[in-house]
């Protein structure tokens, strides 16, 4: 339980009951409604879409601010320390999961099910069935059905090059920023997580002109076929995954201004930072995987 003596943090620190929770649920609740809802062409979802992360929004920020007060607080011990770097640990173990889980899904597509539909055995059903995956055939749809409409594929270049280089580049100031944190120095670490964040939201920028590029000029789609299907999942969700990390990072950011953290004592920021370098390593294997080959 929470027992501690005046002046020092509990043995381990066990917050009060929390309504958030609850509010959280409530929000992911309209969320999933709306999504449902405006996918099937009702277009009051799209409100309750935008209603639902609103309240998200809302109860993220009360639940936050809740903890970083508990951690400047002084009611963290190094127990509750250890607890969370294995809480984080576990959490992108989980999301290594998620993103193999698709690329297990592109790899089977590839390697074994395109393959056994262009065998001898289903020539009889689909005699002009091309067995070629879309990256190696630019415009072929193996859809001889007519089912896919013609699409082009995207290439490595430019806007996926600028890209990985626009991750990686974050990826280095925000270990300069660790080290200067590390070494008293908060003007140097305010002003290079700062850096990180434009870099952060630059990707994001690039990446939502690629997609317009995909849609618009090369009828690349979610509904075409099992290269637009994976290529949209898996870029899409990583995408998605730098929003989150942008956010943190920003968040930490704007607690450093405030003064929070030491160089002794700053997991939040290790955690961000864990969770950013996550996201650069995804986004090696998918710019080798998906645009190359």
């Amino acid at each position: 339980m929470s027992a501690s003596t005046p002046g020092h943090a509990p043995y381990y620190y066990v917050p009060a009951p929390s309504r958030h929770p609850v509010m959280m649920s409530i929000g992911l609740f309209f969320v999933v409604l709306g999504a449902g809802q405006w996918v099937n062409g009702h277009g009051w979802g799209m409100y309750s879409v935008l209603f639902g992360l609103l309240w998200v929004a809302f109860v993220l920020r009360q639940w936050f601010g809740e903890a970083a007060g508990e951690a400047e607080g002084g009611l963290l011990s190094d127990r509750v320390d250890i607890s969370y770097r294995w809480s984080m640990a576990w959490f992108i173990f989980s999301e290594v999961m998620f993103f193999a889980a698709f690329f297990g899904a592109l790899y089977w597509a590839r390697a074994q099910s395109v393959p056994s539909l262009g065998s001898a055995e289903n020539a009889l059903l689909w005699p002009d069935f091309k067995a070629a995956w879309p990256s190696s055939v630019a415009g072929a749809t193996a859809s001889p059905a007519g089912t896919v409409e013609p699409f082009q594929t995207m290439g490595p270049w430019p806007l996926p090059t600028i890209n990985t280089a626009l991750l990686l580049t974050s990826g280095v100031t925000l270990t300069i920023a660790h080290h200067a944190l590390i070494a008293g120095r908060r003007a140097s670490t305010i002003l290079w997580m700062w850096i990180t964040v434009l870099l952060g939201v630059t990707f994001l920028g690039c990446q939502a002109y690629e997609y317009m590029h995909a849609y618009r000029d090369l009828n690349l789609k979610l509904s075409s076929g099992i290269y637009g299907s994976t290529f949209y999942m898996l870029t899409g969700f990583h995408g998605f995954h730098v929003l989150v990390g942008t956010l943190m990072l920003l968040v930490i950011t704007i607690r450093l201004m405030k003064g929070h953290f030491t160089p002794q004592r700053h997991f939040g920021f290790e955690g961000a930072a864990w969770y950013w370098h996550f996201v650069d390593v995804v986004w090696l294997g998918l710019y080798v995987i998906v645009y190359w080959m």
